[in-house]
């Protein structure tokens, strides 16, 4: 085991597959010489070279479109949208072409392509560069939305989308990048792609939640404890398919759900959970399901106060979580 970074692993990850697959390569903004804006791809470039790790131009269509493209005819093509925020003109390409290619062929052809991309806010990005965009995606059959939320996940789970046979949407908590650490062992391992994961048992009542908002959730968790009150932490991991059995175990060992997410709260992914558990868990409720999110305004402001306003964080979760426990 060794102690590593989340962006370290995500790293690892693409090194490993690229070194066990000639198929596979590497395709974005900056992601060459410069090694990524996060540094997510340092090293790569000089140790593979510039035909599996390419520099593309800018245009978030194209690098998308090369990659469903490279994958029909048999390559595994990691594409990066070097932030979140620029994935809106490559939306034709992922929903209408690698989400249902293997659907409108009969299963004839398969797009076994990664999309990752650094998403959401805490970093003074404003509101170009700190959106949180996985409800969008999380709408449309044929795709696999993951997000981790520590190195382990971030490596296993990235490996795993790479050798996935249909296209994987790989969004990155990039606040997390070097802020979260963890033991990742050095021998091969794979993260399956659906099972959510019980990061902390309790039994007072359950927290729902993923990437970043999860790192924050384990933080309230520890907070919470301290004063007599024991949350149960679900780490949801794959947010389609969703691991409805997991949560509704959880709902019904606590009888309470607090679900947590850091885009707007008006249409936002935690109002699927949060109907899930209404719709197949509500007998063992105890009390109304409570979601927590960003506010409902265009986007993460650049100013660090109200960037603070924004933004959820464990703070902000062990006042849920109080109230919830209390109703």
């Amino acid at each position: 085991m060794a102690e590593i970074t989340l962006v370290e692993a995500i790293r690892q990850a693409m090194d490993e597959e690229l070194a066990r697959d000639e198929n596979v390569f590497i395709v974005g903004e900056d992601v060459g010489v410069r090694g990524g804006v996060f540094r997510a791809t340092v090293g790569l470039y000089e140790k593979y070279g510039p035909a599996r790790v390419i520099d593309s131009p800018l245009a978030e269509l194209s690098i998308v479109g090369v990659g469903i493209g490279a994958a029909l005819y048999g390559m595994r093509p990691v594409c990066e949208i070097q932030f979140a925020d620029f994935i809106y003109p490559a939306m034709n390409q992922i929903v209408n072409e690698a989400a249902k290619m293997c659907y409108r062929s009969n299963g004839e052809w398969t797009v076994p392509i990664v999309i990752r991309a650094p998403y959401g806010g805490g970093i003074g990005g404003g509101l170009y560069h700190s959106q949180s965009l996985e409800a969008f995606f999380t709408h449309v059959p044929g795709l696999k939305v993951v997000i981790p939320s520590n190195p382990y996940d971030a490596k296993g789970l990235l490996k795993a989308a790479v050798r996935d046979p249909n296209p994987v949407l790989f969004f990155e908590p990039k606040k997390g990048y070097r802020l979260i650490r963890g033991d990742v062992p050095d021998g091969e391992y794979t993260t399956p792609i659906g099972p959510a994961k019980v990061s902390r048992p309790g039994r007072d009542l359950s927290i729902f939640a993923y990437g970043m908002m999860h790192y924050y959730a384990l933080q309230a968790a520890e907070k919470l404890a301290s004063e007599g009150i024991e949350a149960e932490v679900v780490d949801l991991r794959t947010l389609y398919p969703v691991d409805r059995k997991t949560i509704l175990e959880s709902v019904k060992r606590t009888g309470k759900a607090l679900v947590v997410h850091e885009d707007n709260l008006t249409g936002g992914y935690g109002a699927e959970i949060a109907a899930t558990i209404a719709d197949e868990g509500f007998t063992d409720l105890d009390a109304p399901v409570r979601r927590l999110a960003g506010p409902d305004v265009p986007g993460v402001p650049f100013s660090h106060p109200f960037q603070d306003w924004f933004m959820v964080d464990a703070e902000k979760i062990v006042e849920a979580a109080r109230k919830l426990a209390a109703y």
